[in-house]
């Protein structure tokens, strides 16, 4: 029997970079390939950068992660395709509809707001793909059929290959055995993205009248462990500078992955590594015409694991814990006798309330944060 051609799809091409000069935040790049290294040399100084970008930004850059930028451009022509493409017919769209008061993401997001057609125009489109979503093809368009072997290939090498390496990076930096975060903290419950997700989206240039609307995803930290996102050339990432106290930009390296820490890690390491406050925000003038496409995965810890710091880190054992940032509010919990919740009832009450808007805000130094509570806990986000 003859198996069918592949379609055809238009190429991604990278959109031109911003020319405006830009307050750009000064983050470590990591040349993963050092980690294999047979010179003690580097692999120290590998250690040394990462203790730095973990403690201090919590965002880095990874390159020579054993991804091609021929297979990169690739997967994005193929997010392309999906949202560009007139891909999803319009029975999918509302079939597939994420259902985010659930806890879950998975799924398509139409242009305007995050919970199951409500809201006004955001301008940003995406799809969500959990577990389910790869295994079952009727959860996913049909229109991308044709494609899902190169996207199941590329996802899986992802998360078993390049977040596998980076947690055994991060678990030397916690003095722990080089598989340890990826043998009892990483999930690995499902195909391709265990019980984390990745997902192609969207942000497209503003109607009329709103172009001038800076934001476009609130200031957040990330849920879980680690998140792998592929660097863009439209500037729309900041960081949270916590020394300076402010927001700056994260510049467009080609071929990199921008790496950020979640909160599942922060707590893991009772306040070690930094938990990442960022969010996006519209390009500046040169680039606000532009749609701007990404893609990312995002990493879990398993489910049934207890929000609460890995004790068997010489590290933590040695330094003691840091009862500051989204640690320091589980680090009453634990204080008081409370139980904490696993990650899964964590993971499902964050992404219940995500991007909702800051529903309330304090002052703290001067400085205008949102202030959120999950389960007791209060996290605080700067505005």
């Amino acid at each position: 029997m003859a198996i069918a051609a592949k379609p055809e799809i238009p190429p991604w091409i990278p959109p031109p970079e911003t020319k405006e000069d830009l307050d750009w935040a000064s983050l470590k790049t990591l040349d993963l390939s050092k980690l294999d290294s047979e010179d003690p040399k580097d692999i120290e100084q590998l250690l040394d950068d990462t203790r730095h970008a973990i403690k201090e930004d919590g965002f880095l850059y990874l390159t020579h992660y054993g991804i091609p930028l021929e297979k990169l451009h690739r997967q994005f022509a193929i997010a392309q395709h999906l949202l560009d493409g007139n891909v999803i017919t319009e029975e999918e769209k509302k079939r597939l509809e994420i259902q985010q008061h659930t806890g879950s993401y998975a799924g398509y997001k139409p242009m305007k707001g995050w919970g199951a057609g409500n809201g006004s125009y955001d301008g940003i489109e995406n799809f969500t793909f959990y577990s389910p979503e790869m295994e079952n093809p009727d959860k996913r368009p049909k229109g991308l059929e044709p494609f899902m072997d190169e996207v199941k290939e590329f996802w899986t090498y992802a998360h078993d290959e390049v977040n596998r390496k980076l947690l055994k990076l991060l678990s030397r930096v916690l003095e722990l055995p080089d598989d340890y975060l990826w043998d009892n903290v990483q999930s690995h419950d499902g195909e391709v993205c265990a019980e984390g997700y990745f997902r192609f989206v969207c942000y497209r240039p503003m109607e009329k009248g709103q172009e001038g609307a800076s934001m476009r995803i609130h200031g957040h930290h990330d849920i879980g462990t680690t998140t792998l996102l592929f660097s863009v050339p439209i500037s729309a990432l900041q960081v949270w500078n916590s020394k300076a106290e402010k927001w700056q930009w994260v510049k467009y390296k080609p071929g990199a992955l921008v790496i950020n820490l979640g909160e599942s890690l922060e707590i893991l390491t009772g306040g070690h590594f930094v938990a990442t406050k960022h969010r996006v925000v519209s390009p500046p003038s040169d680039q606000q015409h532009l749609p701007r496409l990404s893609c990312a995965m995002f990493c879990s810890a398993r489910g049934d694991l207890k929000v609460s710091p890995l004790q068997d880190s010489p590290m933590i054992q040695r330094e003691g814990l840091k009862k500051e940032g989204v640690y320091g509010e589980f680090a009453k919990l634990l204080d008081a006798g409370m139980d904490v919740p696993d990650h899964d009832t964590w993971r499902k009450a964050r992404r219940a309330y995500a991007q909702q808007g800051p529903s309330k805000q304090v002052t703290i130094n001067k400085i205008k944060y949102s202030e959120e509570i999950f389960n007791g806990i209060k996290v605080y986000v700067p505005v």
